[in-house]
C-alpha cells in the first residue's frame, strides 16, 4: 500500500491496481475491536479478499476509497 497522502494500491498478490475499497478487518482471537488492519482492494480483488477474510472467521467492513484527488 502506498502513504495515506496516495490512492493506495490494491493487497493482492501481484496487483498493482489503484483500490477502490478498504477492508477493516481483525483477528478476534488475537486482538481486541481496537485492533483493526486494513487492505486495500481494486474492484477485481474484492470479493476474493473478503472471502478470504470472512472464511476465516475475521470480522470485515467494507469502505469505498474517495477517488484519486477527492480528498485534496
Amino acid at each position: 500500500m502506498t502513504s495515506d497522502a496516495e490512492t493506495p494500491t490494491c493487497s493482492a498478490r501481484g496487483c498493482r491496481r489503484e483500490a477502490a475499497w478498504m477492508l477493516l478487518w481483525r483477528n478476534p482471537r488475537l486482538h481486541g475491536p481496537e485492533r483493526v488492519k486494513r487492505w486495500a482492494a481494486c474492484e477485481e480483488h474484492l470479493a476474493t479478499l473478503r472471502e478470504f477474510l470472512t472464511s476465516r472467521g475475521f470480522p470485515c467492513e467494507t469502505e469505498a476509497v474517495p477517488p484519486s484527488g477527492a480528498m485534496g
